[in-house]
């Protein structure tokens, strides 16, 4: 029952945001934000703060206002990124002054790195579906180049898996399903690179294949060692069998922010 569950779940969601993402403009916007608030809710109920109103206010706020692509509002943005975070930073420091400590430095900094994490990463989802008339071309390559090294970890580690990767935080992880999900998603992207060979060379591919899958990996550890760190299986319950938003969506966060700044992909 529970894979049939898991199966048409992923099938209607998989279906409705595939949809989405090949319309774009402001439904992909929208869907994504609110991808961001929902994520920003289950991070805040992990870390067992929502009742922290202050925090999670200004975490919202931080959360939405790191996170809009503002320019495709016509709004252009006043000021740069590292006024910004800085800005939230001394906003969330003098959160412990105004509650008396009732707020603690570390519960005010967790929520900062909260709205970093998951401002920074779906804003980057929703740039590069916005890249001119190629946006849907590399949101494309990337979420199908995580998918599918998703895909070779598994299958490579129980077809070949014998050395642990990192058994004290992902128990089942092997060095030989690594290797498999950077094979596939290299091979991934070199399809890509074939169909549109003037946005994406085949050096470019490779790289672009490995990196991917690398950090997608990266970000995968990073959501399996806090969820350990707080004793949960899911951050929540969005999707019947798949846990919530960010148990979906944690490879995404770090990868698209990533390749960015790498300049692996264009920038608008």
């Amino acid at each position: 029952m529970k894979l049939k569950q898991r199966l048409v779940t992923g099938l209607i969601a998989g279906v409705f945001f595939l949809g989405v993402l090949i319309l774009g403009g402001y439904l992909f916007t929208a869907l994504i934000m609110g991808l961001a608030v929902i994520g920003f809710d289950e991070y805040m109920r992990m870390l067992k703060l929502k009742e922290s109103r202050i925090l999670y206010l200004l975490g919202l706020i931080g959360v939405i206002i790191i996170g809009v692509p503002w320019h495709q509002f016509g709004i252009e943005q006043i000021l740069s990124w590292e006024k910004i975070i800085w800005m939230f930073m001394l906003l969330f420091l003098f959160t412990t002054v105004v509650t008396k400590n009732k707020v603690s430095l570390n519960q005010a900094g967790l929520v900062f790195i909260g709205i970093v994490y998951l401002g920074l990463g779906f804003h980057y989802i929703m740039e590069t579906r916005l890249l001119d008339s190629n946006g849907l071309f590399w949101t494309s390559l990337v979420l199908i180049g995580i998918w599918s090294a998703d895909s070779g970890a598994y299958f490579g580690g129980v077809l070949f898996g014998k050395h642990l990767l990192w058994p004290a935080i992902s128990p089942k992880k092997t060095y030989e399903g690594a290797v498999g999900g950077i094979i596939l998603a290299v091979i991934v992207s070199l399809i890509f690179s074939y169909f549109k060979p003037e946005l994406l060379s085949i050096r470019d591919a490779i790289i672009l294949g490995v990196v991917i899958a690398i950090i997608g990996q990266v970000g995968d550890f990073i959501q399996s060692a806090y969820k350990r760190t707080y004793g949960i299986k899911d951050t929540g319950a969005l999707l019947p069998g798949h846990g919530g938003v960010l148990d979906r969506v944690d490879s995404w966060l770090i990868v698209f922010p990533f390749v960015h700044f790498l300049g692996l992909i264009p920038h608008l």
